[in-house]
């Protein structure tokens, strides 16, 4: 049986029902709401000439998912290799603003390389399960395994509440 999303009538329909969701979730991701709504809106832009092809997929949205992470890790990659040639060059970037206050979800996720906060905001936050997740990266199970491990390890310290008894 068909879903909601296989049932809409084009791309504008879709755009509508799944937009401010791939931007929560990309943003997460990206730790830019800025960031993330660019991805997902050149998402979206590349979803119009292939909507003839894409519509009949059991979930376009997930193409449109695919292409928006892909689409933020060209660019986190882009962005590092600016940085790298910066200081190779002499230039400092600019330094991060740490915050003294509790750490929240989404400041651990930023300490997170890219590609293991993809991993996390897929698994966790999507809930997709990992096969779908390396087959939507083009990577082996493997991979997304490991990058979830490392992740869950690089997190744990952080996100660990401190149980304080007063009785």
């Amino acid at each position: 049986m068909p879903n909601s999303r296989q049932q809409s009538s084009g791309p504008e329909e879709l755009y509508a029902a799944s937009y401010f969701r791939l931007v929560g979730v990309l943003a997460v991701a990206a730790g830019s709401v800025e960031e993330a709504e660019d991805v997902v809106q050149d998402a979206f832009v590349r979803l119009i000439p292939r909507w003839s092809t894409v519509c009949r997929y059991d979930d376009p949205e997930a193409w449109v998912r695919k292409v928006a992470f892909r689409l933020l890790h060209n660019r986190l990659r882009r962005a590092r290799n600016r940085i790298v040639a910066m200081a190779r060059m002499g230039a400092a970037p600019s330094p991060a603003v740490t915050s003294t206050e509790a750490v929240d979800v989404t400041a651990a996720l930023a300490v997170l390389p890219p590609l293991q906060r993809q991993a996390v905001v897929m698994h966790y936050l999507l809930g997709l399960p990992i096969d779908d997740m390396a087959r939507t990266l083009d990577v082996p199970s493997g991979t997304i395994k490991s990058r979830l491990a490392r992740a869950r390890v690089a997190l744990a310290p952080l996100l660990r509440e401190e149980i304080h008894d007063h009785a």
